[in-house]
């Protein structure tokens, strides 16, 4: 989500865990920003799965709300084990942030992390157990990416490796969010399900990259940034091209679901407004026009799944 001002006050010695975890969250997963937009985006898949199979009616209200809940906490578990991930990191350069500066431990986030992923596989195992295959594919990779694939100091070093090994995850929880439909039908993925989940992956490398643009007065030592490793030109000029990749693969994806040709159109018009920001950045790198680009880069994605799902229901 976008860069705040600064961290809530709370005195960590004397605040219940409850208010301490409500000061993390704002921080570090604001509840506020990625419930609608992780909603949003389980609908959507699961919609777009029905119509591009053809399949009369809509996915049950209750599936839907079991596959965002299920979701939420795959992308907090990812947050939790980044903050374990980058603990020595942080603890050097950032120690502003909530674990390094003692708002939460490492300990009680993982207890929290485990009761919400716990409560997650009961629902999925209750509800359709048959979903908790992609679940599982989603928790080995999570597990890789921890562990960064047992390579750290490659993919530290091949920031483009790293970027793309770590946005696959993606795609695995679309695997899941998509399969709310065509699972519990017992049936194959339809075709044009392949071009949503791409559109995710590249949904994923856009907002990767548009949070970590940074003005060259902002870079930090020890924080890593795509403008400090590949330049404050080439970086936007990147994010550019991700979303000219989601651009074309929802143009793709369009036809599985009714959009007509002329929707083509419609996803390049607001493509090149979209864009404006990053070449702005890429004429003058400056702070506010990189939070621009990563308000964007939010944005978007949201802008493809109401396309894709919500709208072509």
């Amino acid at each position: 989500m976008a860069r705040t001002a600064g961290p809530p006050v709370v005195n960590a010695g004397r605040a219940s865990l409850p208010r301490r975890l409500l000061a993390y969250q704002a921080e570090r997963f604001p509840l506020a920003g990625f419930v609608p937009l992780i909603t949003l985006f389980t609908v959507a898949s699961a919609a777009f799965s029905r119509l591009a199979r053809h399949a009369p009616g809509n996915v049950s209200i209750p599936l839907l709300v079991m596959g965002s809940f299920t979701s939420l906490v795959c992308f907090f578990l990812l947050r939790v084990l980044d903050e374990h991930k980058d603990a020595e990191d942080d603890r050097r350069y950032r120690p502003e942030l909530p674990v390094p500066r003692g708002l939460v431990t490492l300990a009680e986030l993982r207890a929290v992390g485990t009761a919400a992923g716990a409560l997650a596989l009961l629902l999925n195992a209750l509800f359709m157990p048959v979903l908790l295959l992609p679940l599982a594919i989603v928790a080995v990779w999570a597990t890789l990416m921890t562990r960064e694939f047992f390579v750290r100091r490659w993919l530290r070093a091949h920031l483009a490796a790293y970027l793309l090994t770590h946005m696959a995850i993606m795609p695995l929880i679309d695997a899941y969010t998509t399969g709310l439909d065509w699972l519990p039908a017992g049936r194959h993925p339809p075709a044009g399900v392949l071009w949503f989940l791409a559109v995710t992956f590249a949904n994923g490398v856009l907002i990767e990259i548009g949070r970590k643009l940074r003005a060259p007065a902002d870079e930090r030592t020890g924080v890593d940034t795509y403008t400090s490793t590949w330049g404050p030109r080439v970086a936007p000029l990147t994010w550019l091209g991700a979303l000219a990749a989601s651009t074309w693969l929802s143009v793709q994806a369009s036809r599985h679901v009714g959009w007509p040709a002329g929707a083509v159109l419609l996803f390049v018009t607001l493509a090149a407004a979209a864009g404006v920001p990053a070449l702005l950045f890429v004429r003058r790198p400056e702070r506010g026009r990189a939070l621009v680009v990563e308000r964007v880069s939010q944005a978007w994605p949201a802008l493809t799944y109401v396309a894709l799902g919500v709208l072509a229901m």
